[in-house]
């Protein structure tokens, strides 16, 4: 099974050489069910415990956790534990916003190959950071707020929020294509939002992506979010901070980048020479030169409004 995104959301892609494959019957029973259907709908735009589910859906503990099971195993939805009221509960995410079966084809045909890593936030191999800055993992700050010294912790591997009024974080990501093959795309997705102290409602940032040291193109944010709590924002995080951002994805093939999917410039694949190297490099910043040096908020799987960190696709 993989994965991909667009401007349209995420997508599951369900590929087979076979139609007896456990993945494609796997996926394909866990969707065949009217009451899976109906918890899939719950959750389209929330997180939810199995209580919760079970009272809202009136459905039995025992009988929406069995179908919980079988979402989770085919990789629909996902779960993670946060502390309760009484101890630790689990959350249930959905991850995806359609499903695609790609059925056994012409084994003459070559198949389209890809490859997609999520990488945590706090991953980032090289920064440049100025104040306000700082990084909050699930259950509190990391280091000290607004000294750059926090983002040489080692614990800053482990931050769900990362924020900054100007500057940049650089991540490297391992390259499946090394030497071996031609791409056709790569896409990045992250969700992000500007920054102010401590949110607003219009404070425009202009945030740039680099691959490779190309710049692939720029999206100005609108404001800090802090209007209403993230879906998984953690609860020790004040109300009035950043809460949420917005999902963005920028892309590039042979028809040039595009951010959501609206073309913004010429650069192609080929400039970014995907195969030089066994990584790929990615900076997300806010340039020197931006117009509007609004800050940067980067959210990871346990904060915000969505459970991925930065996600690269690539297609070859």
């Amino acid at each position: 099974m993989e994965s991909t995104e667009n401007q349209m959301g995420r997508i599951l892609v369900v590929s087979s050489d076979h139609p007896s494959d456990d993945k494609l019957i796997s996926v394909a029973k866990a969707i065949a069910s009217e009451p899976r259907l109906r918890i899939l709908n719950y959750l389209t735009h929330k997180v939810a415990s199995l209580s919760e589910i079970s009272e809202q859906l009136d459905m039995p503990i025992a009988t929406a956790s069995l179908h919980l099971k079988s979402l989770e195993e085919s990789t629909i939805i996902s779960s993670h534990t946060v502390p309760g009221k009484r101890g630790q509960q689990r959350l249930y995410t959905r991850i995806y916003d359609s499903i695609v079966f790609h059925l056994p084809e012409n084994t003459s045909r070559k198949l389209q190959q890809n490859f997609t890593i999520q990488m945590p936030i706090g991953a980032f191999v090289d920064h440049s950071v100025v104040p306000t800055c700082g990084l909050a993992g699930v259950n509190n700050i990391i280091g000290i707020m607004d000294d750059p010294i926090s983002f040489y912790e080692p614990q800053r591997y482990h931050a769900q929020l990362v924020w900054f009024s100007h500057g940049y974080l650089e991540y490297k990501f391992p390259n499946h294509i090394y030497k071996k093959e031609n791409p056709k795309s790569i896409q990045l997705s992250m969700e992000i939002c500007s920054e102010a102290a401590p949110s607003a409602d219009d404070w425009p940032s202009d945030i740039s992506l680099y691959i490779n040291d190309i710049k692939i193109g720029t999206w100005t944010s609108p404001a800090d979010f802090g209007d209403k709590r993230g879906i998984l924002t953690p609860e020790w995080w004040g109300d009035w901070n950043s809460q949420y951002g917005w999902l963005k994805f920028w892309r590039v093939d042979h028809e040039g980048a595009s951010i959501d999917g609206r073309l913004i410039s010429d650069i192609s694949i080929d400039a970014l020479s995907l195969s030089d190297k066994p990584y790929i490099t990615v900076r997300i910043g806010i340039d020197d030169d931006a117009v509007h040096r609004g800050g940067l908020n980067l959210f990871g799987k346990q904060f915000g409004n969505h459970a991925q960190g930065i996600v690269l696709h690539v297609e070859y």
